[in-house]
């Protein structure tokens, strides 16, 4: 198995239960693990990533708590559950689920391009995992990748994530540490295809002057993935050591997807799908070409 590590390698430390579960799932989704088949042992996993078995078997849980493994034990290595037929129609997906497979299919064009506005680039940059690792197993072949990324300003005083009471100082420090990590090792990794693959790449970023009540991903302009972010009140200790704190917050991984089609280039784009994917679009580069100004990741 070609080992995933483009991720691990660029952020320094190693994956979570919750990244390892992204990418496998990633591998089920896109049928690169067929249903009936079996994974690695959980030794071999925890070699990949290069973490504790512990770890593996916490992601193999998850994946099995959301239907896609069964029988995970210590023993034998997990069973690839059987997945809804092709003519069932799965409607919205959790962002985590249902945006990986979309960009595999992305990078099967010979010219990416990837707009996205979201409050980080977190989500994105784990879905890229699958692709990427496709590119250097040479599965894929694009000839050129172009990110545009909208993200919120650091001056701004976001609505979210923000304390219910009190200074937002310590809660905005630990999001803008986040949004520049993350936009850092995204970008690394796909400007590394540029020396390995000789790949033209190009990753661009610009700042928001308002927190994005939603996100969206425009995938090579036919392509338009749109989900809410959900606010709700939840409690947290903010930095190490402190006191829990009541934030206003969203989990922005399981924000429903809601897919939109456009036609292929050349052909005629009529109805409702093909109209929001013109309409997003026409109002992603309207952001970026004016009120959206200079961001720079520190």
């Amino acid at each position: 198995m070609t080992q995933a590590q483009e991720s691990v390698k660029v952020n320094g430390r190693k994956p979570s239960h919750h990244e390892i579960a992204e990418i496998l799932r990633n591998r089920i989704r896109s049928g690169e693990l067929q249903p009936g088949s079996r994974l690695p042992t959980q030794g071999r996993l925890a070699e990949e990533f290069g973490v504790e078995r512990g770890t593996v078997r916490l992601a193999l849980r998850m994946l099995q708590d959301d239907g896609l493994l069964k029988n995970v034990t210590k023993g034998a290595p997990p069973q690839i559950a059987p997945q809804a037929p092709p003519s069932m129609p799965l409607g919205p997906q959790p962002t985590m689920v249902g945006l990986g497979p979309q960009l595999v299919r992305a990078f099967g064009r010979p010219h990416v391009r990837i707009d996205a506005l979201s409050l980080t680039s977190e989500t994105l940059m784990i879905a890229l995992g699958e692709p990427l690792r496709r590119v250097h197993e040479g599965s894929l072949r694009p000839e050129s990748i172009e990110v545009r990324l909208l993200l919120p300003s650091r001056d701004i005083e976001l609505a979210f994530p923000a304390p219910v009471e009190g200074d937002p100082e310590a809660v905005h420090k630990r999001w803008l540490d986040q949004r520049n990590a993350q936009g850092q090792v995204l970008k690394h990794n796909l400007l590394a295809l540029r020396s390995t693959h000789e790949i033209d790449v190009r990753v661009s970023f610009k700042a928001l002057p308002f927190t994005p009540p939603v996100k969206l991903y425009l995938l090579n302009g036919s392509e338009a993935l749109f989900g809410y972010y959900m606010i709700m009140r939840r409690e947290e200790a903010v930095g190490v050591g402190s006191e829990m704190t009541e934030l206003y917050d969203t989990l922005g991984s399981k924000s429903l997807l809601f897919s939109f089609e456009r036609p292929a280039t050349g052909e005629p784009g009529v109805g409702k799908d093909a109209s929001f994917v013109q309409e997003s679009q026409s109002w992603f580069d309207a952001l970026w070409n004016t009120i959206a100004g200079d961001l720079t990741l520190s």
